[in-house]
């Protein structure tokens, strides 16, 4: 397999995704070929002074960066040589076999819908996030963000991936399926959980649980959460201020290190015919080494073969 590698993409670019790549190397046993695309003069020094095993990575010069506040799709189109652009490029004609970045997220978004395309059936690609448990697993509450305003078909949508996600990479049997909701009796909510309930209900592919309230999302009462992007945005960036709180309070507790999103490194999108993920803006060395190890994990997993499958059903 091959992963390409955005390494200009970050606040801590390119030298955080120097450290990523170095330890995903030195530290997880992989056949996986990386192709760095990036500015080779910026590169060779830190590659050099890495140590790599050569035979294991490659690099695709860019001489173009889109950077974090320009224009996604103006960017895109002006800077067909940026590290972005080429990425998508090499993923499309399939010269790798999944793509990352910590780079500019709308430009992410804008190259993945228009180069790679949804997977037939899919109505609205979406992204996720990890949510820790105290007994030390992973939930996961999608979407969270991409998707602001949602009809009750894409949230069935959004659940269906979730759980596929979540028995295929986290490792959850038969995954417990929640709406995030106000209460917990079926007619409670605003007009789309009302009209969302009954199509998990009926789902034969969701083992769906019926309503989730916000006390619920950090328990394991349900593996996957399904809201709309809105409300996904503001509990993801809810929980990140509690990792925040706790490194300003000097707060040393096992569990609210799991809020750090280094220990997860970046989401993938969810929904569209090749892998893309996206790394937080300041994301650090730790981060893209588990970014990476997530590719691989979806490559391996063939996960998108899974959800073709079941769309297909």
């Amino acid at each position: 397999m091959r992963i390409g590698l955005d390494m200009m993409g970050g606040d801590f670019a390119p030298l955080e995704a120097v450290k990523g790549v170095k330890l995903f190397l030195d530290t997880v046993a992989t056949d996986a070929h990386l192709v760095l695309i990036g500015d080779e003069e910026a590169l060779k020094p830190l590659l050099s002074d890495a140590q790599l095993d050569q035979s294991k990575y490659s690099v695709v010069h860019s001489s173009q960066v889109i950077g974090m506040n320009e224009h996604p799709t103006r960017a895109l189109k002006e800077k067909p040589h940026s590290s972005i652009g080429i990425g998508f490029h090499l993923l499309q004609s399939g010269k790798v076999d999944a793509f990352i970045s910590a780079g500019n997220t709308g430009a992410m978004m804008v190259g993945t819908f228009y180069s790679i395309k949804a997977i037939d059936g899919i109505q609205r690609p979406t992204i996720s996030t990890p949510v820790p448990r105290e007994d030390g697993s992973y939930g996961l509450l999608l979407d969270v963000g991409i998707n602001a305003d949602c009809k009750p078909e894409n949230l069935l949508q959004f659940a269906i991936l979730g759980s596929l996600y979540s028995q295929h990479i986290l490792k959850n049997d038969n995954p417990k399926v929640g709406l995030l909701n106000i209460g917990e009796e079926e007619g409670k909510g605003n007009l789309l959980a009302q009209a969302t309930y009954p199509l998990l209900k009926d789902n034969p592919l969701l083992n769906f649980i019926g309503n989730v309230e916000g006390r619920d999302v950090f328990t394991n009462k349900a593996d996957v959460i399904v809201c709309e992007g809105f409300t996904g945005n503001i509990v993801l960036k809810l929980a990140e201020s509690i990792h925040d709180i706790a490194v300003r309070r000097n707060i040393n507790d096992e569990y609210m290190h799991k809020f750090d999103h280094e220990t997860y490194g970046g989401t993938p999108v969810l929904g569209v015919s090749q892998p893309v993920i996206i790394g937080h803006g300041i994301a650090k060395g730790v981060a893209f080494k588990n970014m990476i190890a997530l590719a691989q994990q979806m490559i391996e997993t063939k996960l998108l073969d899974k959800i073709r499958e079941s769309f297909v059903k």
